[in-house]
């Protein structure tokens, strides 16, 4: 188990991961839609120019963003939400002041307190985040166990991280749906899922206080 992760279940901070089969899987009416939603406002950011760029920008709270025309894989993440009406920089940020101990942030990159420009632009953070307030799935090796609308992410080998999202959208080679992300060429969909080792999946569907 991750150390962080193994730090969170000693504490009992970390949920037990929902190890359901698509089948089981609960989804009504609303959070279906929801789902749909999430995928095609990924969908919809392909069509957008954005350079890929990892700098850090102070930008306004909430809602903040850094400029439209950049970005990496976490501000594809906090774009679609966005578009639903969710902000990750609050929703984040607000958790993170509430629990910074099991935050990521504290030991990676030696803070001692929380950072609206950053935060939720980190993997790690959104780790955690959505292993909190969403839905912690099961990693399994069978491409029908991850649905549009559903977050994966992966290390990239040398404990780089990625994040993405599962879309309605499938592969004509392998059948299986695709990931909306950015590594580095701007917003793709692309047959990925299975291209790194998996670090976590996830489904979030915003506060409570958000009309899904």
């Amino acid at each position: 188990m991750h150390r962080l992760a193994l730090c969170m279940a000693l504490f009992g901070l970390l949920r037990p991961i929902v190890s359901l089969s698509v089948a089981q899987r609960g989804t009504n009416n609303s959070t279906q839609t929801f789902l749909e939603k999430l995928s095609a406002a990924a969908v919809e950011r392909t069509r957008l120019t954005v350079r890929y760029d990892p700098a850090y920008v102070r930008i306004p709270y909430p809602n903040g963003d850094v400029p439209s025309d950049t970005g990496v894989c976490t501000d594809e993440v906090v774009r679609s939400y966005r578009a639903l009406g969710i902000d990750l920089q609050k929703e984040v940020h607000e958790d993170m002041e509430r629990n910074f101990s099991i935050y990521a942030n504290q030991s990676r990159w030696l803070l001692s307190h929380t950072d609206t420009n950053i935060d939720h632009r980190r993997v790690p953070n959104l780790r955690v985040f959505f292993s909190q307030k969403g839905e912690l799935l099961e990693i399994t090796s069978r491409a029908e166990d991850y649905l549009p609308g559903e977050l994966v992410t992966w290390n990239l080998g040398g404990n780089v991280p990625h994040i993405g999202i599962v879309v309605n959208k499938k592969s004509p080679d392998t059948g299986r749906f695709m990931v909306e992300h950015n590594i580095g060429a701007g917003p793709r969909i692309e047959d990925v899922l299975f291209s790194w080792k998996i670090t976590g999946h996830y489904r979030y569907f915003g506060p409570a206080t958000v009309a899904r």
